[in-house]
């Protein structure tokens, strides 16, 4: 991916990788203005990207629901960082590996993960949530432990000679650990294929960006590592799988550039920072609102709908395949068996401890003695 410039009456390809940090991507204004480059996707892959749009922030609805209903334990919504997500899934190959934080849920399930399985995540099933089939790790709660996972996995891949890319995405709060710092730096000494999308939604729980840090930007922070770093619009869903296409292009054939890449792909969410979360106490609703205006599916649909690509019938579709899709994972998800209370102690080591069975017969002497419904008194 390129920004075109005019010199002396030639246009220029300008690489999206010699961009200032603070100079952002954009394809599509908040308007669906198209401002830069349509991607290399089908008229069929636009409309698909749509529909992943709308499932995400449908599925997103239901699963808060299902919070306030007491069927789910606290959940991250994601609403308003769809374009970011979903954008930059569609940018990977089957083969590449995803380290999520907790709130990718659009980005798991474009890369394989099924619906159904996020929320048993969620409901504190512990087969949920990754899927090694699909190449998706567990969510990652501790803030940044993802992001050496990631430069592990893109090591190894390197090391093995083969075509698979590792990429991490993690929030603007992730960016002041220090596992961020030793991931990218490693990172950068190896020069492994690896990509790093920092969701920058303005927040993280309650602190703002700009006590996060004093840099300007995020993305200046690769320069730090020796690797490109890229600013992008992250409601915009052309433009961030554009330059995660060309990131992850470039992890797999480099040429004279570094393989990482550190996105900073710039957005907001809508919602809490959890289920559990009030942001009225932190944020002003001004704000909201005006971030709602640069909503990338609104956004998304008008450039659609202009160019005739998406029309009435196809919207109507894509609601009513939306909708059935999320019912049916919700009663995949419910109708899947709950593990009983011995599973906490499985997987804990390859063999349990001895202070571990310790732990498992004294629970199950508990259990013996005043049956399973007295810990589920409140």
């Amino acid at each position: 991916m390129g920004a075109r410039v005019r010199d002396h009456d030639e246009v220029v390809v300008v690489s999206v990788f010699d961009r200032a940090p603070d100079d952002r991507v954009q394809v599509l204004d908040v308007d669906g203005q198209l401002v830069g480059d349509v991607p290399d996707l089908s008229d069929a892959e636009l409309v698909d990207l749509y529909r992943h749009l709308r499932l995400a922030r449908h599925f997103d609805e239901r699963a808060v629901n299902l919070q306030r209903q007491g069927r789910m334990g606290t959940y991250p919504p994601l609403a308003g960082q769809e374009a970011a997500q979903v954008g930059s899934a569609f940018a990977l190959a089957d083969g590449d590996w995803i380290a999520p934080s907790y709130r990718e849920h659009a980005a798991v399930h474009v890369h394989g993960l099924d619906l159904s399985d996020i929320l048993l995540y969620w409901m504190g099933h512990g087969a949920g949530g990754w899927d090694t089939d699909a190449n998706v790790l567990p969510a990652a709660v501790p803030i940044a432990t993802q992001i050496p996972h990631t430069t592990g996995l893109a090591l190894a891949s390197k090391l093995r000679e083969d075509e698979a890319v590792a990429c991490a995405y993690f929030g603007d709060g992730a960016t002041s650990e220090g596992d961020f710092h030793e991931g990218l730096n490693v990172a950068g000494v190896f020069d492994v294929p690896a990509v790093f999308v920092c969701n920058n939604n303005g927040w993280a729980i309650s602190v703002p960006r700009e006590r996060q840090t004093a840099s300007s930007t995020l993305a200046g922070k690769a320069a730090a590592y020796g690797i490109d770093g890229v600013q992008v619009d992250g409601m915009d869903p052309l433009a961030t799988y554009a330059v995660t296409r060309a990131a992850v292009a470039k992890a797999r054939d480099p040429g004279d550039r570094p393989r990482p890449t550190l996105i900073e792909a710039v957005q907001y969410r809508f919602g809490a920072h959890t289920t559990a979360d009030d942001p009225s106490v932190y944020r002003d609703e001004d704000e909201v609102a005006a971030w709602r205006q640069r909503d990338p599916i609104p956004r998304l649909e008008r450039f659609l709908r202009e160019t005739g690509r998406l029309d009435d019938e196809m919207v109507d579709d894509i609601e009513a395949s939306v909708r059935e899709q999320v019912t049916e994972a919700i009663d995949r998800a419910e109708r899947t068996p709950r593990p009983g209370p011995e599973a906490m102690f499985a997987d804990v080591y390859a063999a349990p401890s001895t202070e571990l069975r310790a732990q498992r017969d004294h629970l199950n002497r508990l259990r013996d003695r005043h049956g399973d419904d007295a810990f589920l008194k409140e």
